[in-house]
């Protein structure tokens, strides 16, 4: 059975990532989506809920499979059975750093792969940050989050605002 691994912070995950996440889970038998912490990004949703929305994003996909971890990701792979990680592009400044991750990965784990889907042409621009910012300005989000989690985004915004006010 082949397994990859689709790691990121999700927080919180896009069309962008759910549009990887499809394409990645018709390649393999089972696609693990981990969330992971960036330790240089400050968290709009925890880890644990940012699996839970993940999972109310995915349930459709039956080989997608939704975790978190807080080890390095050449070993979480070791210790999942899976050799390949999926990593989305979306413009040659995500390659660069995307490509030292990756041999950084396979040195800590030989038999780990790392294999690049480049970003859908509409999703080129999406990312969780720029998602963080248009709902701070009340920005309608249906075309850039999954219609599952709108609600929550906004909703977490709204209470995120109201404690800096």
């Amino acid at each position: 059975m082949s397994t990859a691994i689709y790691p990121g912070s999700f927080d919180p995950v896009t069309l962008g990532h759910l549009n990887i996440i499809r394409r990645a889970a018709a390649c393999f038998d089972k696609l693990i989506v981990c969330v992971m912490i960036n330790s240089k990004k400050t968290g709009m949703f925890t880890p644990e809920e940012r699996v839970e929305l993940l999972r109310r994003s995915t349930e459709r996909f039956t080989n997608v499979e939704v975790d978190f971890s807080n080890e390095l990701l050449a070993a979480y792979a070791k210790r999942r059975k899976a050799h390949v990680v999926v990593k989305g592009l979306r413009a040659v400044s995500d390659f660069e750093q995307e490509v030292q991750m990756a041999v950084i990965n396979r040195k800590l784990n030989p038999r780990l792969e790392t294999m690049f889907l480049a970003s859908s042409d509409k999703y080129t621009y999406l990312s969780s940050t720029i998602v963080k910012e248009m709902a701070r300005y009340g920005a309608n989000l249906r075309e850039f989050v999954p219609c599952e989690i709108v609600d929550d985004v906004n909703r977490r915004m709204r209470e995120m605002e109201g404690k800096e006010g």
